[in-house]
């Protein structure tokens, strides 16, 4: 077990090597790098992959006869390139060494990957390479390499190798591979005199250009080395050799900085000339680390969620405790406070790799509370890239014959919709027609990120800016979508749900389903809380949104209409039905398919493969209908649904909650995050089974191959979030900060900080009493609430709140 703050591998392992360079990767919310070895390419093991922040490019690719488009996350010019090897000897990545002694070390806390290894050639010589690397946190231009290098049993010449590699490809998803995966152009290499090299490039569709710039230094015995040295411009790579003589057991210390700068970078001018001046002037490895660590102490003060757990109820051989702070990590690395202003999102997969192309989902809504609970400017940031989409969406809309703002279920870099139209079937190898585009539900996504920010954060101006209007054109385009049947109901066709295993109904040629629930209620609910934000807004601001965006007082009548009537299909034994016609369906065999596959988490594929199809079915990918008990609050529920005349009795969301768990596959990460929390107040030993599953997803790679191609930021934003609402019982309003703790047997404390109204508050939660601690110096108070009693913490004055 560890200390809960340092990923430890031991041993090197070729085939989980994809997945520790996933869990390994570095990042600072502009760039991160995946934790490939320095002196590796890219092959069947290894994968160096560093991607930007809205870093997109766009091909078009010919399969199966057809020309398909599709948009990136750019796997950019790769800056780890560092070996070494005797002087006229093959360089260690190229030959056949022969790896002795490995160690790979993660460490959470200061944002380091340390390597440990040694290696022996053919000629038995014995080298220890020991390698510390950072993706700077304060800067986040910079990256660095500290490579402490001992020849063991031998001396002679000894060459080091520095490179910046331009001759990369997107291949880093096997089942992409088909499509064409050359985004990037080089436009020019080179070095100067005084031992630089650069890299200039560009995306050939969307010409973001790039410029990297390295500096390599070597001391030996702490006197910096004059090694000889030569500049090797090789095809789209330029290679910096540095010769000189080794002696056995004698340590030679060499330090890579490299300076990342994108045409994407406010105040940037000449890229080549900024990179070159910043590798100049940046100080060496141990003062770059020491202000490294300084940025990520100062996250950690702000993000970092502390668990007491009793050791029958902790996991090995990663415990929860370093599972949950390996989240975090992630998570900052993906968005952190340098993203403000980047007009970027969180990609579903991080920026550790191509899965999805590097898209953004509706996942954002499983993110976003875990950069709101914190820092509400960052949250905000993530917001205005759907708000600067507004057009587009509206764009998207016109273009399938709606009102309003149509957002996409895959977003890159304009709004466009990115979803592909054809999906590689990886068990039958064929291409499949892809409908998944049909998930309109993603509006009520941003919709409902949108409204948890504006009620937290009581941001009028935002709304004012942007919130309104995108509420009230995503409110327009679901009263667009919502015909009203002969008996005064309204209803949405042609649309998929959350379950995404049913495309269409059994045998139909078009995709789209009627009457999905959760749609229909989703739907009703985004028009609601759009004429709610026209009312939280002073009359000068509502004026100007109301006229801006032509809304009447007969839409709104309509709209009023919508909420009230909304189609709930019911199922025969009064429960809610998943869609309309999801009653008629067949039972799937469970124990069947279990027996003959084992794995059955994408029974899509599996029945698709044997000539079949889900449609047939009632079965679930991952919660669709259960997500409107994660999305709501039980009262809101069930207030929604009593306006449509269903009444939602506690009896029947357990029963409707049980019904549709047995026929879900857990296909998806976010299945297990959804029903530990909506499982958490019915049945906690069974709501605990599916945290665990949760927090397991990417460190133990549960399906199976998935996270090598780029973690889940939703699961890991959902634990924490699990951790912080179920466990602790945190919510945040505009009128206070609220706890009603229920901790689960095995948790005895948590303890966390968040910021309230731009105060930063630190909470600690056990089983005998909550304490707040607002920040000293604070300009007010924080009202808080634990369960039913109510009082004010002061700042630099502790207030313990006793349990019942």
């Amino acid at each position: 077990m560890t200390d809960g703050w340092r990923l430890v591998y031991k041993g090197f392992d070729p085939e989980a090597e994809g997945l520790r360079e996933a869990l390994c990767a570095l990042g600072n919310g502009r760039f991160a790098t995946r934790g490939a070895a320095s002196e590796s390419r890219a092959d069947d093991i290894h994968y160096p992959g560093t991607y930007l922040a809205g870093g997109y490019n766009r091909l078009t690719s010919v399969v199966a006869g057809r020309d398909v488009v599709n948009e990136d996350l750019v796997n950019f010019p790769n800056w780890l390139p560092l070996s070494f090897r005797p002087a006229g000897c093959v360089w260690l990545g190229e030959g056949d060494h022969e790896i002795v002694g490995y160690r790979q070390e993660l460490d959470l806390r200061g944002g380091i990957l340390h390597r440990e290894l040694t290696v022996r050639d053919t000629e038995g010589r014995e080298t220890r390479l020991v390698e510390q690397r950072i993706v700077h946190m304060a800067d986040p231009h910079l990256a660095a390499i500290a490579l402490d290098l001992v020849p063991l049993n031998w001396s002679g010449p000894i060459e080091i190798r520095s490179g910046l590699d331009g001759g990369v490809t997107n291949w880093g998803v096997a089942r992409y591979r088909e499509l064409r995966g050359d985004h990037v152009e080089v436009l020019g290499i080179g070095g100067t005199d005084n031992g630089l090299i650069h890299l200039h490039a560009t995306t050939v569709q969307s010409r973001l250009e790039v410029a990297l710039a390295a500096r390599t230094k070597i001391w030996v015995r702490d006197r910096l080395a004059a090694p000889d040295g030569e500049i090797d411009p090789q095809g789209d790579a330029v290679w910096q050799i540095l010769g000189l003589e080794a002696e056995a057991e004698c340590p030679i210390r060499v330090e890579k900085v490299v300076a990342l700068h994108t045409s994407r970078d406010p105040a940037v001018g000449d890229l080549v000339e900024d990179g070159m001046l910043a590798v100049r002037r940046a100080p060496d490895f141990e003062r770059l680390l020491a202000t490294h660590r300084s940025a990520w102490n100062a996250l950690w003060g702000r993000y970092d969620v502390e668990v007491d757990v009793s050791p029958e109820a902790d996991l090995e051989p990663h415990s929860i405790q370093l599972i949950l702070r390996l989240h975090t990590f992630h998570l900052l690395q993906t968005a952190s406070p340098h993203s403000i202003g980047l007009d970027a999102s969180v990609p579903a997969r991080g920026l550790h790799g191509e899965a999805y192309r590097g898209h953004i989902f509706w996942d954002e809504m499983y993110v976003l509370p875990f950069y709101l609970h914190r820092d509400p400017g960052l949250a905000r940031s993530l917001l205005l890239y759907r708000v600067n989409r507004l057009r587009a969406a509206k764009a998207n809309a016109a273009a399938d014959g709606r009102d309003g703002a149509m957002y996409p279920w895959q977003s890159g870099s304009n709004g466009r919709e990115e979803t592909q139209i054809i999906h590689l079937n990886p068990r039958s190898g064929a291409w499949d027609p892809d409908h998944s585009h049909l998930q309109r539900h993603v509006n009520g996504a941003i919709a409902k990120n949108v409204w948890d920010y504006v009620r937290t954060t009581d941001d009028r101006g935002f709304l004012a800016r942007g919130g309104a209007e995108t509420l009230l054109e995503i409110a327009r385009f679901w009263a667009s979508m919502a015909g009203e049947a002969v008996d005064g109901r309204f209803g949405i066709a042609g649309v998929m749900g959350p379950d995404e295993f049913h495309e269409s109904y059994p045998g139909a040629s078009e995709g789209g389903l009627r009457n999905n629930a959760y749609t229909n209620i989703l739907a009703a609910w985004c028009i609601d809380r759009a004429l709610a934000a026209i009312d939280l807004l002073d009359e000068t601001d509502r004026t100007e949104v109301v006229e801006t965006i032509g809304l009447t007082s007969a839409e709104t009548e309509r709209w009023c209409a919508i909420v009230a009537r909304m189609t709930i299909p019911v199922l025969d034994n009064g429960l809610i039905e998943q869609f309309e016609g999801y009653g008629g369906l067949e039972e799937l065999d469970w124990e069947a398919y279990r027996a003959k596959y084992g794995s059955i988490g994408r029974l899509d594929r599996i029945l698709k493969a044997e000539g079949d199809s889900p449609d047939w079915y009632k079965l679930s990918k991952q919660a669709d209908l259960c997500m409107l008990f994660y999305v709501f609050d039980r009262d809101e529920l069930a207030s929604l649904l009593a306006r449509t005349g269903y009444e939602l009795t506690e009896a029947k969301m357990r029963e409707t909650i049980e019904y549709y768990r047995r026929r879900t596959s857990h296909g998806s990460t976010l299945s297990h995050i959804v029903f530990a929390a909506i499982l958490d107040e019915l049945d906690r030993e069974a709501s605990w089974a599916h945290f665990i599953e949760a927090l397991r997803s990417d460190v133990d790679d549960v399906q199976g191959g998935t996270t090598p191609e780029g973690i889940h930021t939703a699961v890991m934003a959902g634990t924490v979030r699990h951790t912080l609402e179920r466990f602790a019982g945190l919510r945040l309003t505009a009128e206070c900060l609220s706890v009603a703790p229920r901790l689960p047997d095995g948790i005895d404390r948590i303890r966390f900080a968040v910021r309230w109204r731009d105060v930063l508050v630190s909470v600690e939660v056990d089983r005998l009493r909550v304490r707040f601690e607002v920040q000293a110096g604070a300009r007010s108070g924080v009202p808080v609430r634990v369960d039913d009693a109510s009082g004010t913490a002061m700042p630099g004055e502790p207030l313990d709140v006793p349990l019942a």
